[in-house]
């Protein structure tokens, strides 16, 4: 079987220049927008849009809406692709099922979720519900109110700061060490 490549190429678009897509019919709620938030601002992009160029070089999206619809003027990665408003609806409509297509193996999910960790609550949150969605309830547990978090038992050091700085500064110098560190903020 021959396979087209149908990647034009990569370009580095504003948000706010991409022309969402009329035919989406994928809606985001706060809980997805707000994880997505946490994993912009704790990993950044790591992936790209998907959209077709029309004739007026405009880009229309094929994929990547709360992307565009949450970054604003930042630009963003864009795949620009080479296909007509027909397989474009035909990506639109199937892009996300394929994937959720995909089934989980426990056993790897609970050993990655074991080495995963986030200062972000929505993001632990999305954490917790894809555990659970696998039938794993030890490897990641519900986020605990703000103001009320444990540590989990590991052989840990709490070091209080007086400003991010110096947090900042003493975290740095931990992870050079080879120490496994974060920051937490209260």
């Amino acid at each position: 079987m021959h396979i087209r490549d149908r990647v034009v190429e990569l370009r580095r678009v504003p948000a706010s220049q991409l022309k969402p897509n009329p035919a989406n019919w994928r809606s985001h709620p706060k809980e997805q927008a707000d994880a997505l938030r946490g994993l912009l601002a704790e990993v950044g992009f790591a992936g790209a849009a998907l959209a077709r160029e029309l004739e007026d070089g405009s880009l229309v999206l094929i994929d990547g809406h709360l992307r565009a619809e949450t970054t604003g003027d930042q630009p963003i990665p864009v795949l620009v692709l080479d296909v007509t408003a027909e397989e474009a609806d035909k990506l639109l409509a199937t892009f996300d099922p394929i994937g959720a297509m995909a089934t989980a193996d426990a056993e790897k999910l609970e050993a990655l979720l074991a080495e995963v960790s986030s200062s972000n609550d929505a993001v632990n949150a999305l954490l917790a519900s894809v555990a659970q969605d696998a039938g794993i309830t030890t490897a990641v547990e519900e986020p605990e109110p703000a103001g009320q978090r444990t540590i989990p038992e590991k052989y840990q050091i709490l070091i209080e700061f007086e400003d991010e700085q110096t947090q900042a500064q003493w975290l740095e110098k931990l992870t050079t060490e080879g120490l496994s560190c974060r920051s937490l903020i209260s």
